[in-house]
């Protein structure tokens, strides 16, 4: 920002003008400071549960702000609520409704009331769950809590800029104006203390991408001082290898005063154009800041600061400081006139004053807003309980729920319900009208309020999983026998020929076509751009696809081996499963996670902690495809939907033999479908992956003791079995095995869970359900390890022949 500056790439402005704008400045950064001194208080009185606020950062995020343009990214942290103020995406009464958890995502636009204060979105998709025009709004990707968890999709968000200035075919205006947009990333000093700080940082110079990383530096993590964080207490210093040079690509380094506004205006300006114009990532580190009111409302800072600390801080506040250079500015005009932005300081504090009424209306709107709703249904119980007491026998026991419940002045959601649910049981033995209308308020009341906290894990758009149905492969009749792989590999091109914006990268995915040889000669014919290779960096090759597939683009990122998932499970779980979910379907990542696994060799490689992803991914899809065509239908699938996955292919079925279809890229395996494989009549036998073919394996060994099996392939374990198969065969069979090379515990007992309780197999069960498994350890190394490790042909046989000994001792005779 300059005035009646010569610079042809900087905004010129009047005098007037630039004054315009810096006392709009000081007003945003007075406003968002009293927001957080009037939010503390808000925690500390019981009206909200936690805060954690950008006090002491704000003059930095100005500079920021004027810096960001429409179609940018911002992928940030918990502090950044002065950023969201001037980009006009975040109002005091919005941040008040977001520190009071409103349940609502047009009175808290950021979270509908699911995350604490501090974490920020904009919402780029549309009612019906579509992306929008993303280049005529200011962007904000979900925050989350984890420190530096917001690194990886920044990475991504900002190659998406790349990817769509380098593939000119597709050019598309609602995602990218030639890849001219910037991710703008922020993080905490102490944050950069963080593995996937350091990962991401190395990804974004190798990928040089528009990538503007912010360092808040306050010199502290919560209480622990920088010296105990960083080496030479000093990020800047010591990312100075990563500075570019004349012959060597990497990233600009500034360093930044963050009290120092004009400082701070024009290293943000510079920082913009070469990311923007350059495609060279940035590091600004802001330093001296400070956090007036600590890390949170949790404690005080007085406990762990110095005195002297104390008294510095009082003195370089961002505002304070920006207040003095406000008064004490002056310019010469071209006829020697001296310009000043204010001419008294009187100026400043009137708009302090304003700045201090507009909050305070805000925060009581907020208040407002928020309470009264739950205090018309609050009355309505009031009466149903008023009315049931006069008809009761336990009159006096509801009169007093129903005082104690007017008591509370402040009453939440949970205090009307749980009074209401209270008084029921008070009245189960008694038939009255009143107990009717009760009865029928709390299911109203429960459909009304639920889908506050809970909807929205999956997409409720047209392009759901479970929209796309089943369309079979089908084959000529000479259909050519062919590897496996192969069958993925002429899939995986028909695709890439038919979805111009589908990627695909991961380590020794590019050039040698991945490790299994599924992508062989696919990067020779679409570019490494759209098979790519990466480094071996887990946590930011997720980060690549959810960026990515935030704004627009459809990737697949490849993780080589299912053990290798750990190191992204953070990123996967926090990040990609929770997004749809945290932003009340506000934004999406239709990412596929593509791996490979099950019954491989030794501790490190022969994991299958699918009980644990299970759990972890919710929100996520996870399919687990028993061959590759099965694995080739699911991507097909996928690529109709606008939801994330995981498919874990069977690592062991690549070079079994298949039949080729004559319909690649077109027939559908269908997600939360099981799929019976065959028929029996004794008992049913659930399982997936690599240990199906054991099972089959043995089927004539069984069929020679006379038991007849029945062999349902499970397929996806999210979504499980939504058309209730395998209680259908329960009924017929009335016996149950779940069969699975996870830990005992791990996803059998999940399947188990999911037969058992949600589809009522136990009505239909004469004998215990069993479930076999690995042993509690990984696989020890080579052929002999895998058998004593993993359930292998005879543990399956002889677990089925003792379920049937025990239900017919005298035909099945035991075997030892």
């Amino acid at each position: 920002m300059q005035v009646k500056s010569s610079s042809t790439n900087q905004e010129q402005l009047s005098f007037n003008q630039f004054k315009e704008k810096v006392l709009q400045d000081y007003k945003i950064a007075v406003v968002s400071r009293e927001c957080s001194l009037l939010g503390r208080r808000e925690v500390l009185t019981g009206k909200a549960k936690f805060g954690i606020f950008g006090d002491g950062k704000e003059i930095p995020q100005l500079a920021m702000a004027k810096a960001f343009k429409k179609g940018d990214f911002r992928s940030g942290y918990y502090r950044d609520q002065t950023f969201m103020m001037a980009i006009g995406a975040l109002t005091p009464q919005q941040f008040f409704a977001g520190l009071y958890a409103h349940p609502n995502i047009e009175a808290d636009p950021m979270s509908g009331g699911r995350q604490m204060g501090g974490h920020f979105a904009t919402h780029s998709l549309d009612k019906e769950g579509q992306f929008k025009n993303l280049t005529e709004q200011y962007n904000s990707s979900g925050d989350i809590s984890p420190t530096a968890g917001q690194m990886p999709r920044m990475l991504g968000i900002a190659q998406a800029s790349k990817v769509y200035r380098e593939i000119s075919a597709l050019e598309n205006s609602k995602f990218s104006n030639n890849g001219n947009e910037i991710s703008w990333g922020t993080i905490g000093n102490a944050s950069t203390s963080e593995g996937v700080f350091f990962e991401t940082i190395n990804a974004a110079g190798v990928l040089q991408v528009p990538m503007v990383i912010s360092v808040w530096d306050d010199g502290y993590g919560i209480s622990v001082p920088a010296k105990f964080q960083t080496t030479k207490e000093n990020i800047s210093e010591i990312l100075k290898g990563f500075q570019r040079n004349d012959t060597e690509k990497g990233y600009e380094i500034f360093v930044a005063e963050g009290w120092n506004y004009p400082q701070l205006v024009e290293i943000y300006s510079k920082a913009a154009k070469i990311a923007r114009e350059e495609h060279v990532p940035v590091l600004i580190h802001v330093k001296e800041l400070t956090q007036p009111q600590g890390h949170s409302t949790s404690g005080s800072h007085e406990r762990y600061k110095s005195k002297e600390r104390l008294t510095w801080e009082k003195q370089h506040d961002c505002i304070a400081k920006m207040r003095d250079w406000i008064i004490e500015f002056e310019l010469k005009d071209e006829s020697g006139n001296t310009l000043k932005l204010v001419n008294a300081e009187e100026e400043l504090i009137q708009i302090e004053k304003e700045a201090k009424k507009e909050v305070s209306k805000a925060k009581r709107d907020a208040w407002n807003d928020f309470l009264n709703p739950i205090k018309e249904q609050k009355n309505k119980l009031l009466i149903l309980l008023e009315n049931l007491a006069n008809q009761s026998n336990n009159k006096a026991f509801i009169v007093k729920l129903k005082n104690d419940l007017a008591a509370i002045v402040d009453t939440s959601r949970k205090d009307i319900l749980s009074t209401a649910r209270k008084a029921l049981v008070y009245v189960r033995n008694e038939a009255s009208s009143e107990k009717k209308q009760l009865q029928h308020w709390i299911s109203e009341y429960l459909k009304a309020e639920q889908p506050k906290f809970s909807s929205h894990l999956y997409s409720n758009s047209s392009k759901k999983v479970s929209h796309v149905k089943e369309v079979l492969p089908t084959y000529d009749d000479n259909a050519e026998i062919v590897d496996a792989r192969i069958i993925l590999k002429n899939n995986f091109d028909t695709l890439f020929s038919k979805h111009n914006n589908l990627l695909i990268f991961g380590e020794d995915t590019g050039k040698i076509g991945d490790v299994n040889q599924g992508l062989v000669g696919l990067q020779e014919k679409y570019g490494s751009t759209r098979v790519a290779d990466t480094g071996i960096r887990e946590a930011t090759i997720v980060g690549q696809g959810i960026g990515m597939a935030m704004r627009g683009l459809r990737p697949i990122a490849e993780i080589q081996y299912l053990d290798y998932l750990l190191y992204a499970l953070q990123i996967l779980s926090d990040d990609l499963a929770t997004l749809h979910y945290r932003t009340v379907g506000k934004q999406k990542a239709p990412l596929i996670v593509r791996t490979r696994g099950h019954r491989l060799e030794g501790i490190w490689h022969s994991g299958s902690p699918m009980g644990a992803i299970v759990h972890l991914l919710r929100g996520m899809n996870i399919l687990v495809p028993r061959n590759m065509t099965k694995a080739a239908g699911f991507y097909n699938t996928l690529l109709e939907c606008d939801e994330p996955a995981l498919i874990v292919e069977n690592l062991n079925g690549y070079r079994l033999k298949e039949k080729l279809p004559n319909n690649l890229g077109e027939f559908k395996t269908p997600i939360g479908v099981v799929e019976t494989i065959k028929k029996g009549t004794d008992i049913t036998v659930v399982s997936y992956g690599s240990t199906l073919k054991i099972i089959e394996d043995i089927v004539n060994d069984l069929n020679q003791v006379d038991i007849d099996i029945e062999i349902i392939d499970v397929q996806s374990l999210l979504p499980f079995d939504t058309q209730h198969d395998v209680v259908k065969s329960v009924q017929k069979t009335n016996r149950l095995i779940v069969i699975d090379e996870d830990v005992p515990g791990g996803a059998s007992a999940y399947l188990l869970q999911e037969i058992l309780e949600k589809q009522n197999a136990y009505l239909y069960l004469d004998s215990k359900p069993v479930t076999l498994t690995a042993k509690p350890h990984r696989a020890a190394y080579g052929t002999d390890g895998d058998y004593f490790s993993k359930p292998n042909a005879e543990d399956i046989f002889e677990t089925i022949y003792n379920i049937m000994h025990e239900a017919n001792p005298s035909k099945y005779k035991k075997l030892y």
